[in-house]
């Protein structure tokens, strides 16, 4: 059985994107922005408290509140959590969360802050901005009127300076090193469902300029498959600048099956922005998974955790040698950070995974 490391599949049913090309840029200027690492401090984790029936269907409504609440009430032993809920839902989040969770009235759509929240960064004079990416749904794929302002919202409560960009894509498919590489996968950044008629180079520019990069490394994801157009955090991630974590899906009958060996080819053969070649840990998905919430959407991914202070949260999915085996290999990479592993089978069976819920806001 295939257990899919992406985002909600779709029914539609696309070809590979273009084999992807590493590209590299000049040296940022010194009064430029940068967003920093997700393991560097942070003063707190956002996330939203936004499934509805409409979306997620009776039957996963209430087991992904619970799980949605099980993420903040972990990462709160850790760092503070500022949870964005409706009104009408506000008493049921606080049952849900306890106290040590901090609930902001805040219209939502659904819960994936990762992707509505703004992504911070900082300048030379140590100036916080917010950077809204203009979430449109994944490209139109869902109603987002209310989950469009949450980045905004965000960045006036975190008293970060808003920054607007023409360019149209979600936190999930940026990942960085804090030194100035990243990895972005072409299926979603690259596509006419968000950036018609940008050309890699202006796509390359305005995150030079966003974001301080210095070198993309650019994955080709796959369009059409799940509702995110194959983001790179289902993918690959930077564990320190020059270390990445990479999935593999080894059920021949995946789409993800070629997709993640062709990843793996181009990670290892690329530089970061300092020249150096990277490292490449490989981290395949379970064999089986529980069956309670068990189905074609199932997001079974290791690569899905987050990084807060002193800690990772991780999924675990029952599988008693992968579980071990995705431990080991994070405690392994993060030794200065206690690996938490959690049940969240009702947000997986919704096609994401922990990191898709959060957005991090360094200190």
């Amino acid at each position: 059985m295939h257990f899919s490391m992406t985002r909600r599949r779709l029914a539609s049913a696309l070809g590979l994107a273009p084999l992807g090309c590493i590209a590299a840029s000049p040296a940022a200027a010194p009064d430029s922005w940068q967003m920093p690492d997700e393991a560097a401090p942070h003063r707190a984790t956002w996330m939203s408290f936004g499934p509805s029936e409409a979306i997620w269907g009776r039957r996963l409504l209430t087991p992904v509140r619970q799980h949605l609440a099980r993420i903040a009430r972990t990462i709160a032993e850790f760092e503070p959590v500022h949870l964005l809920v409706r009104e009408r839902e506000h008493d049921l989040a606080a049952r849900l969360c306890g106290n040590r969770v901090q609930l902001e009235v805040q219209p939502v759509d659904d819960l994936w802050m990762r992707d509505t929240g703004p992504v911070f960064v900082r300048n030379g004079a140590g100036e916080w901005g917010g950077v809204d990416f203009n979430f449109n749904g994944w490209g139109g794929k869902q109603a987002h009127a209310d989950d469009a302002e949450v980045a905004g919202y965000v960045s006036g409560a975190a008293k970060a300076r808003p920054l607007a960009t023409e360019l149209v894509l979600e936190g999930g498919g940026i990942e960085v090193d804090g030194a100035g590489t990243a990895l972005i996968t072409e299926s979603c950044v690259l596509n006419a469902n968000r950036n018609p008629g940008w050309r890699k180079e202006d796509c390359e520019a305005e995150l030079r300029r966003l974001l301080g990069l210095r070198k993309i490394i650019w994955l080709p994801g796959i369009a059409g498959r799940d509702i995110t157009d194959g983001h790179t955090d289902f993918y690959a991630r930077f564990a320190a600048p020059g270390i990445v974590v990479a999935g593999l899906e080894n059920d021949p009958d995946s789409y993800d099956h070629a997709l993640t060996r062709r990843h793996l080819e181009i990670l290892r053969q690329a530089t970061d922005a300092r020249g150096q070649r990277l490292r490449v840990e490989v981290l395949a998905g379970p064999d089986t998974v529980r069956d309670a919430y068990d189905s074609e959407e199932f997001a079974a991914g290791y690569i899905n955790f987050y990084v807060c202070n002193g800690a990772v949260i991780a999924p675990q999915f029952g599988d008693a040698r992968a579980d071990g085996n995705a431990r080991a290999l994070l405690r392994e990479l993060f030794p200065k950070r206690e690996v938490v592993q959690l049940d969240i089978d009702a947000i997986a069976a919704g096609g994401g995974g922990i990191h898709c819920t959060t957005q991090q806001q360094p200190r």
